[in-house]
């Protein structure tokens, strides 16, 4: 192609991307999935949904008030993980147990002052087991208070069954707050962006090609490849609009730390909306009705996003064959690469090989629906 034969071309792309975006502004649909739609999943999800367990009601079974038990007791109370609730007997805590006010039992016996003397003092814990995760977060949560416990009894030169000569300084990295909104918000974005670049795109081509708006562009000289820029430049504006939202809530509303560079977030979003976008335009060209369009689009894109991405659920703990598919979506790769960027940094080992696997799909679904939308034009 000549320099001469770009202007032609790039004046039919414009011309396409005008009418694009006016029908974009003009169609309240477009607007509320763009822009509203977003705030309100970072609203409901940012707030709503918690992988942190605070407030648990807790029985504890004080059988003695003795000073040592009254220490131990203080360390539930003034903690933010419990609603301690003080009874005087283990028949009392069971029954607690048993109406579902509380979701576990701390034990301290009777002699457990002496048993402290003696250095071989016993706690009984027991946890509902009703949700597994809960249960297992709320042990681990009784563990590190009493665990705080006998550090500060080994610091103030006494021994305590479990404590030994060494006392472990455990630390998390990357969150140092053990906050799981830094974990939840950078894929509350994954899910932003796949709404607005493949659900949305999805909508508008296959409600054109329903209204036979599609028919009216055979006739012109445009070809397949401007057809389909045109149609993804004004979305493509949108999903970024969507992504400065999220950034700034990330940053200001939930105060998720940003440890990478902005620009590659930028480019690791941009490279994953135009991702959407292919795959939005691949199925609306593929099957030319909005209905069938949304629900292909929401179990190809949403749903694989919020389920087997890693945004919700470890992919370790996933059967084998569920992970193998996990490796044909791109939300899984945008999911790490979010992650990385937000809570560790710029680590080019972990980014490169994501961002890679981005860009292939991305050509892949360039070329799939160019050819399609050939076939219908030819």
């Amino acid at each position: 192609m000549t320099p001469a034969d770009w202007l032609p071309k790039g004046r039919r792309i414009w011309t396409l991307v005008k009418k694009e975006t006016r029908q974009m502004v003009r169609d309240p649909a477009s607007i509320a999935i763009g822009v509203v739609l977003p705030v309100i999943l970072i609203l409901l999800f940012g707030f709503g949904l918690s992988l942190d367990v605070k407030n648990v009601p807790v029985a504890i079974d004080l059988e003695e008030a003795s000073p040592d038990a009254l220490n131990l007791v203080a360390g539930f109370e003034l903690s933010p993980y419990f609603h301690p609730q003080i009874v005087h007997s283990m028949p009392a805590a069971e029954s607690l147990m048993l109406t579902g006010a509380a979701d576990g039992i701390v034990r301290i016996p009777s002699d457990f002052e002496q048993r402290v003397s003696a250095g071989d003092a016993q706690v009984q814990v027991i946890v509902h087991g009703s949700d597994a995760n809960r249960a297992r977060i709320i042990e681990g949560y009784v563990d590190g208070a009493l665990g705080a416990w006998m550090s500060r009894e080994a610091a103030e030169g006494r021994t305590v069954a479990g404590t030994g000569p060494v006392v472990v300084q455990s630390r998390l990295w990357f969150n140092e707050a053990d906050d799981s909104h830094y974990f939840l918000v950078p894929g509350l974005i994954v899910l932003v962006m796949t709404l607005i670049g493949a659900f949305l795109t999805a909508m508008v081509v296959a409600r054109e090609w329903e209204r036979g708006t599609f028919e009216a562009l055979f006739v012109t000289p445009v070809r397949s490849e401007e057809i389909l820029l045109g149609k993804t430049i004004p979305y493509f504006g949108l999903g970024m609009i969507g992504l400065v939202l999220c950034v700034l809530s990330a940053r200001f509303l939930f105060h998720v730390p940003l440890r990478g560079s902005l620009w590659v977030l930028l480019a690791a979003s941009m490279l994953y909306v135009l991702v959407g976008l292919g795959i939005g335009l691949l199925i609306s060209s593929a099957v030319k009705n909005q209905l069938v369009a949304s629900q292909l689009t929401m179990l190809a894109t949403f749903m694989p996003a919020f389920m087997l991405s890693g945004f919700l659920f470890d992919l370790r703990s996933m059967p084998v064959a569920v992970r193998v598919i996990t490796y044909l979506l791109p939300a899984r790769y945008y999911v790490t690469l979010l992650q990385t960027v937000f809570l560790v940094g710029d680590m080019w080992h972990v980014l490169l090989p994501n961002t890679a696997v981005l860009v292939l799909m991305l050509a892949l679904l360039g070329y799939l629906s160019r050819l399609i939308t050939h076939k219908r034009l030819a």
